[in-house]
């Protein structure tokens, strides 16, 4: 037989009040509908669980046993149902994400702060990683999307593109071409070097393909923008930044100067696999993505980008 949550409220109701009448009311049923539940769930099991007189209604041996059982079983399937209630209507889940370090650092933070606005209850957990990093988490199924540079990885992921974003030669006011209006690649490549990221780094990837089999001219590889930003801020040298990594650079010393790359915007996708489904909570949060991070992404592009102070 199929054991109905609504059969063992109405055993263990009886069983405490040993009372058809007052078992009923405690189940908000009539009588008769209690009466006709309670033989139900005997006649399905086989079993008489209830010995009846005009007076008393006690629980037969094998009704001890099935109370047993019931005392286990209901708490728990409560338990559950509530779990998923929580779910259903976002007081609980999780979201797990992984993303770029410079949209964990400049986009992430006020979606988190919306998010967790809306769903106090819903626990996120977000890997910043290089752009291989998030696809591999995707991949794994060890998050449940990712916030990354677009990529051909195959047939299994979607990839939806976000926005795009544009590219910055970011220098000290001192540097020669700190007065410029804009810049060319070539412009820079053929006579200034430049601080580049690490192999890993999407912004690597990108500027090594756009003059390939050319390449840039180098001061120093560093592996995180903050140690860029360092450098850069002493005078040490420049760097080709997209508008995701301005933030690091704030400093009233530093120009920001937009650089015509010959390819010059690297689109923004959230990743994700094509035959898995997301969760309530992950739908959530993918659709306040949507809604705000092309807006969130324009907030960071300078409001004089020919000569920008990042302060």
């Amino acid at each position: 037989m199929n054991l109905s949550l609504r059969q063992m409220r109405a055993f263990a109701a009886l069983a405490e009040a040993r009372n058809f009448t007052r078992a009923a009311e405690q189940c908000s049923l009539t009588q008769s509908a209690f009466s006709s539940l309670i033989s139900n769930l005997e006649a399905g099991l086989g079993l008489k669980l209830f010995s009846r007189n005009t007076r008393n209604v006690e629980l037969t041996n094998e009704g001890e046993v099935f109370l047993n059982i019931v005392n286990t079983l209901l708490p728990e399937t409560e338990r559950a149902l509530e779990e998923m209630r929580s779910q259903a209507e976002l007081r609980r889940g999780k979201v797990a994400i992984a993303a770029l370090p410079t949209i964990y650092s400049s986009i992430l933070p006020s979606l988190i702060s919306r998010f967790h606005a809306e769903h106090p209850g819903v626990e996120l957990i977000i890997k910043d990683t290089a752009n291989t990093g998030c696809i591999e988490h995707v991949r794994h199924r060890r998050v449940d999307f990712a916030l990354c540079a677009a990529t051909s990885e195959g047939s299994d992921f979607i990839a939806e593109t976000l926005a795009s974003d544009s590219f910055h030669f970011v220098c000290h006011a001192s540097h020669p071409l700190a007065k410029r209006r804009s810049l060319t690649a070539s412009e820079v490549q053929e006579a200034f070097p430049i601080i580049v990221y690490d192999g890993a780094s999407s912004i690597r990837q990108h500027l090594d393909a756009v003059i390939y089999p050319q390449q840039w001219r180098r001061s120093y590889e560093v592996n995180s923008l903050s140690t860029a930003a360092a450098l850069v801020i002493e005078g040490l040298g420049a760097t080709i930044i997209p508008t995701l990594g301005l933030r690091q650079f704030r400093d009233p010393h530093l120009r920001a100067i937009p650089i015509d790359l010959p390819i010059n915007e690297r689109n923004i996708c959230l990743l994700r696999l094509k035959h898995r489904t997301p969760s309530l909570a992950a739908t959530a949060f993918i659709a306040l993505v949507r809604e705000h991070f092309e807006t969130e992404l324009d907030r960071l592009r300078p409001s004089n980008s020919f000569r920008a102070k990042l302060s």
